[in-house]
């Protein structure tokens, strides 16, 4: 699978140690940068709606 057009948090530092993002087909994919090959699809509002989630610190408590 080619690695092209993923994008990683400024965030994440210069390791392995981040979540990508980019935007395939119509669809939202991420995957973890140290295991590449699992990729979860998801639509471009569900993950808006995530960001916006974590972003008001709603998921804090699960950390």
């Amino acid at each position: 699978m080619p690695d092209i057009n993923w994008q990683k948090s400024s965030f994440s530092g210069s390791g392995n140690d981040c979540v990508e993002v980019r935007s395939m087909n119509g669809l939202v994919e991420l995957r973890e940068s140290d295991d590449g090959d699992i990729i979860l699809h998801t639509t471009g509002s569900a993950f808006a709606d995530l960001l916006r989630t974590i972003k008001v610190g709603e998921l804090d408590h699960r950390a």
